[in-house]
């Protein structure tokens, strides 16, 4: 406008984390890219034995939290019910025993989403609104003896997949509260870094870790049940028919190769720091070949070798993910992701997002 007449308050241009439009303002995200070769599709191993050249087993996880976490079950209570003096909240899963619960579904989400990203692998689920910004060789698998990598492993249309995910569950009875603030909804739009200069989606999303997350307090923020900042949680992943390759991509996205340091990110709150937990793999039991999987089946006393921890879990453990940088990671790809998803961080949280 003209002369002495103030300029009219413009609406915000809020992004997917609900940032202004000031450019000089970090995004709390970025993009990983797509790799430029089409995922190679490939039928699966298959549930109808255990076959001898590939690895079967557990792996026993103990998930630190490292800034506040909270998974909603979408229902809101009054804060009475469930030991609260606050009127409302928003709760997570909490076992009989007053213990918090994260959902296996919820940690198969996270850690997938993280090895689609690493690997050459399409994509596991498109909305229906983007659908035609997607590359059609990114787009989900159709076909259950055609599937990518991430989907051999995590399953597709009418496949289970290789790998099962327990609820984890927290070590100390009781719940932390926190006070989150309103977030938008991601809002795309074609000239943003969401796309490239074809119009296509840029590539997969991931949000940055920080030190803390944002909490508005209780007069600004949404009251919600969560895990505070060092409570534990234990859980295991169970397997079958991995190659070694898949195993140490497995790893990797835990955070064990000591090369690329990540964290994973669970549940809501991303964009303000919330869900950053670290991993330490604190177990496994490994079935390897023929003998190990004789004696397992052929005794009423299974043997104890098939358990691995200290020194010998270590050497497991980097053999396999020596075998997945080998033959299965994408380098630049887990170079990019490793950039966004580092921890320790010394990264803010980010600011003007509500």
């Amino acid at each position: 406008m003209t002369g002495n007449h103030p300029r009219p308050p413009q609406p915000p241009n809020r992004p997917s984390s609900g940032l202004p439009s000031d450019e000089s303002i970090p995004k709390p995200y970025a993009f990983v890219s797509f790799p430029a070769e089409r995922p190679v599709l490939q039928p699966p191993a298959g549930h109808d034995k255990y076959k001898s050249d590939r690895i079967h087993g557990t792996l026993f996880l103990t998930l630190k939290v490292q800034t506040s976490l909270h998974v909603s079950t979408g229902v809101v209570v009054m804060g009475s019910d469930i030991g609260s003096r606050l009127p409302l909240i928003k709760t997570m899963v909490q076992a009989t025993d007053q213990k918090l619960s994260i959902q296996g579904s919820s940690l198969k989400g996270c850690i997938r989403s993280v090895y689609e990203a690493i690997t050459n692998s399409t994509l596991a689920v498109v909305t229906s609104k983007y659908r035609d910004k997607i590359p059609p060789e990114r787009l989900p698998c159709k076909k259950k003896d055609e599937l990518c990598p991430a989907s051999q492993v995590f399953g597709a249309l009418d496949w289970q997949g290789l790998i099962e995910f327990s609820d984890a569950k927290c070590e100390k009875t009781g719940f932390a509260t926190g006070f989150m603030p309103s977030l938008y909804r991601p809002r795309p739009d074609p000239s943003s870094a969401y796309f490239d200069r074809r119009g296509k989606v840029a590539g997969r999303k991931f949000y940055y870790h920080a030190i803390r997350a944002i909490d508005k307090g209780q007069d600004r923020g949404i009251t919600v049940q969560q895990a505070a900042k060092e409570y534990t949680f234990k859980t295991q992943i169970q397997f079958k028919n991995l190659t070694a390759a898949e195993l140490g991509t497995l790893l990797i996205v835990l955070g064990q190769d000591p090369k690329y340091p990540i964290a994973l990110k669970v549940g809501g709150g991303k964009p303000i720091g919330m869900g950053t937990m670290t991993v330490e793999v604190t177990a496994a039991k490994v079935l390897q070949n023929k003998g190990d999987l004789r004696d397992r089946y052929s005794s009423y006393n299974p043997p104890e070798s098939d358990s691995m921890t200290g020194t010998k879990l270590q050497q497991f453990m980097q053999k396999n993910i020596q075998a997945a940088h080998s033959s299965l990671v994408q380098a630049t790809q887990l170079q990019q992701l490793a950039e966004v998803l580092k921890y320790p961080t010394d990264r803010e949280p980010p600011t003007g997002m509500y």
